[in-house]
């Protein structure tokens, strides 16, 4: 059996490597280096607290791989269990944050809903007179997204994987109902590559591939922008990763006091994956922390700025994947909403699943069908 993965970030290569492992012929393509998409402009998040049973699902069975990388691997990849810390300034964002830690106790989660002055011992330079409540889980964090890719990189070629590079997809291939290949530009002209799987690991620029394939599929790429700034006062390592749902607000430690910020206002509704703005905008990232200064006491007015930069977030309606064999092959590893690094692990798993057995059984993936958006759907809340 063979299978063409089209995109080399992290969705793209733990697909790759997963499928290999199960002894599939693996042909990745992606049209720029290894991470030159969203992955190598992620902020590296890994966290359980999701406001829905299958996004925490996806992290749990995640986490199992992140926690044992390098072991598996052979690489650090920084991962940092700080917790994350989810603060509520309206009474009915504290009442869903409730309910979502309920949820996530019943998977397994080991989160719990905190007061304002409890949520003051996770992190010291919180306002409290700000906010109405918080939840926090000891077992998130972060970790670094370009070592993990790394990882994936190193393991999936060593273990048989052609891994190609500058390689653009240009066409897919159908005979009948079922997808039988891609079309790619090479040296010396186009080329064929034929395959029995085909799948779409393509990030942001996910729908365009899908139109290949005779199918529109909801997701669309949007601009995201974090700036790594010296703070006016430290900012402890052993502070979570910090988010104010209520205004999108957000920061987590970096070392010796740095720190990173960011927020989800004011950005493109509509980048263009091949044209947006790659580098840090001075008054967006002046606002965020500008922002993060309101409800913390680091950010004050001596806080410098050191770089900064975008990334694109591959969105659907609900903030949740699709995750399936869309038409025979060719399966969707797409939408992740900003959550395909943490959620990458066990995406790998799925595809291979739904590549070799016909069907996944680690995660119910049921709801993360594309025919969902024909009805009611459940939104993923905490999102940032």
């Amino acid at each position: 059996m063979h299978a063409v993965v089209i995109g080399g970030g992290i969705i793209g290569l733990a697909s790759a490597y997963a499928l290999v492992e199960r002894d599939v012929r693996v042909t990745v393509c992606e049209k720029g280096s290894l991470g030159g998409g969203s992955t190598g402009r992620s902020a590296g998040g890994i966290r359980a607290q999701f406001s829905t049973p299958v996004n925490v699902d996806l992290s749990l069975a995640s986490l199992e791989v992140w926690d044992a990388f390098e072991e598996r691997f052979g690489v650090d990849i920084a991962h940092r269990r700080v917790g994350y810390l989810l603060l509520a300034r309206e009474e009915r964002t504290a009442k869903r944050l409730r309910e979502d830690v309920a949820m996530q106790n019943d998977r397994g989660v080991p989160s719990e809903f905190l007061a304002p002055a409890e949520a003051a011992e996770r992190c010291d330079g919180l306002r409290t007179d700000r906010f109405v409540g918080a939840s926090y889980s000891p077992t998130d964090g972060f970790a670094d997204p370009s070592l993990a890719l790394q990882g994936y990189a190193t393991a999936t070629r060593e273990a048989g994987a052609e891994v190609r590079t500058n390689t653009a997809v240009t066409g897919i291939r159908r005979k009948g109902d079922r997808v039988r290949g891609v079309e790619i530009e090479a040296e010396g002209g186009d080329e064929t590559i034929d395959a029995d799987y085909v799948v779409n690991a393509a990030g942001s620029w996910a729908q365009r591939v899908a139109r290949m394939a005779g199918m529109e599929l909801p997701v669309a790429p949007r601009r995201r922008q974090m700036a790594v700034v010296d703070p006016e006062l430290s900012v402890p390592e052993s502070d979570p990763f910090t988010i104010d749902l209520d205004t999108g607000s957000y920061f987590r430690p970096e070392r010796e006091g740095v720190a990173l910020v960011g927020g989800h206002w004011g950005e493109d509704p509509d980048a263009d994956p091949d044209r947006y703005q790659e580098g840090m905008d001075l008054e967006q990232a002046a606002n965020a922390t500008e922002r993060a200064g309101e409800w913390t006491t680091y950010f004050g007015p001596e806080t410098r700025l050191r770089r900064g930069w975008a990334g694109l977030y591959a969105v659907t309606p609900d903030n949740h994947p699709i995750l399936e064999e869309t038409v025979p092959g060719f399966v969707n590893a797409v939408g992740f909403s900003g959550h395909g690094f943490m959620h990458a692990p066990a995406t790998g798993e799925l595809i291979a699943e739904l590549v070799c057995d016909g069907e996944a059984s680690l995660v119910d993936i049921e709801p993360l069908r594309s025919d969902r958006f024909g009805s009611e759907v459940t939104t993923e809340r905490n999102v940032v």
